[in-house]
């Protein structure tokens, strides 16, 4: 431990954002980083518990005091091999990841942890910066061939253990470019999408092939892949998104969050929407319904498209503004939180259900809603109506999109719809064939994403060779 009195004398300071009246202008990303000095005042602020409780609140097990102290001694590019050793993707994770780890943090205790996420981002991007992050291909080849399939944080993962393994590896993206939701879910003023090719450039140099435009179970027979590859991993991610089947649904103006998205990140980027009905928010009354992180992206993101207003519906009650710390550390707490979307000018209302869609000439108007009790029960007499010109449909996914792929593997499914593997070898009922990521655990986040992918790939690696050098 580099500064045994660090977290005694230095108070917590994290990343600050651009004025919300500058970023909404744009779709750039918006996060001012530390400078150098005070990431090292940051992480010599670490304790090195005797037990590291962030370790387990880190679902790749980040070794974060290690890395930690590395850079309060000033030795950065050890900081990032470390880093890299248990994280394919930091700078993902160092810009979207809700930061388990500090909540797991000992010092989250008086509400001060480590600020680990910062600490994350800035060390992988000065690695990018100074030319540290180069291709690692494999010594030699093994001589199997290994499809991916989905280009999504666990598809990537696994795609770039198998190849630096020495494995053939070829990857399938039904869309024109890889990255899956981190590239047509997350909008670019979270996280630019460079850096995805920048990730998709090394990999490729490591013998990584893409494959994009190509839906399999549809344009190509999972036989095909089948007889043509030593093992298959279904990493399609869970894009069956929740719908809402109430009186009203038919209208126009109501959409899934996950086809309004896309649409404004394929904008940005320049890649043809391909829509016969373009989604924009411009001088419209925009509810998005669903309080998680895709219902906070909609609000920023209707917020730069011009909306005259926006308000986001719970159906949950309020949270508390602060947990009680005996009760849940280190894990994850149920708190009120606040985005930096909803910093924005977004309006939030809670325990509501939406009862009805209204509208005029096939277009929606306005959502009838009520209050519920602690059961979901409509509370008699407290019925409201919120105009809408626009709704966007944020409330989850419940499992992967059966038909195509899955249905064409003949895999067995889980009581949830999800494909049927464990988290040991992540095999699924059909000889070959692995899943791994939300396809197999359901939505979550892009961290455990990252895991399962580099856990699937340690288990085909180890059933092609016989054993394996690879982590789990």
């Amino acid at each position: 431990m580099g500064k045994v009195t660090g977290f005694l004398e230095i108070d917590r300071q994290d990343r600050k954002y651009a004025p919300a009246s500058d970023r909404i202008r744009h779709y750039r990303e918006f996060v001012l980083p530390l400078s150098e000095e005070t990431t090292r005042d940051q992480a010599s602020r670490c304790m090195n518990c005797g037990i590291p409780y962030c370790h387990n609140g880190c679902p790749v097990n980040n070794q974060i005091p290690d890395w930690n102290d590395l850079v309060y001694k000033g030795d950065w590019q050890e900081a990032l091999r470390n880093l890299h050793s248990t994280n394919n993707f930091p700078e993902v994770t160092g810009r979207i990841c809700p930061a388990p780890c500090e909540a797991a943090c000992t010092l989250n205790i008086p509400d001060t942890p480590v600020t680990i996420k910062s600490i994350e981002c800035a060390i992988v991007d000065r690695g990018w910066k100074e030319g540290w992050i180069k291709p690692e291909p494999p010594r030699a080849k093994t001589g199997k061939k290994v499809a991916v399939i989905g280009s999504g944080p666990a598809g990537m993962a696994c795609a770039q253990q198998l190849a630096r393994a020495g494995h053939d590896v070829h990857v399938f993206e039904r869309n024109a470019l890889p990255g899956g939701l981190m590239r047509y879910g997350i909008p670019d003023f979270k996280m630019e999408k460079h850096y995805i090719d920048r990730r998709v450039g090394q990999m490729s140099v490591e013998g990584v092939t893409f494959h994009c435009n190509v839906n399999v179970g549809v344009d190509l027979p999972m036989e095909t892949l089948m007889a043509d590859y030593d093992a298959v991993a279904l990493a399609g991610g869970a894009e069956k998104a929740r719908d809402l089947a109430i009186p009203g649904r038919e209208l126009s103006g109501v959409h899934f969050a996950m086809d309004f998205l896309p649409q404004q990140n394929r904008r940005a980027s320049g890649e043809p929407v391909n829509s016969n009905e373009p989604i924009l928010a411009a001088g419209k009354h925009v509810v998005v319904i669903g309080g998680g992180d895709t219902g906070s992206d909609c609000i920023g993101t209707s917020i730069r498209q011009g909306a005259l207003s926006v308000m986001q519906l719970e159906i949950m009650p309020k949270p508390p503004e602060s947990e009680n710390k005996m009760l849940t550390w280190p894990d994850w707490p149920l708190k009120l939180r606040t985005s930096s979307s909803q910093q924005e000018g977004a309006e939030r209302d809670f325990a509501v259900n939406s009862v009805q869609f209204t509208g005029e000439g096939g277009a929606v108007k306005a959502i009838e809603c009520a209050r519920v009790d602690e059961r979901f029960k409509a509370i008699p007499g407290t019925e409201f109506e919120i105009r809408a010109d626009l709704v966007l449909l944020a409330m989850g996914f419940v499992s992967p999109v059966h038909e195509g792929m899955i249905e064409a593997a003949g895999v067995k499914l889980d009581g949830r719809g999800n494909v049927e593997a464990n988290q040991i070898a992540y095999k699924t009922s059909v000889e070959k064939i692995f899943a791994c990521g939300d396809m197999r655990r359901g939505q979550s986040l892009v961290v455990w994403a990252i895991r399962e992918g580099r856990q699937c790939a340690h288990s085909i690696d180890k059933q092609l060779m016989g054993a394996t050098l690879l982590p789990r």
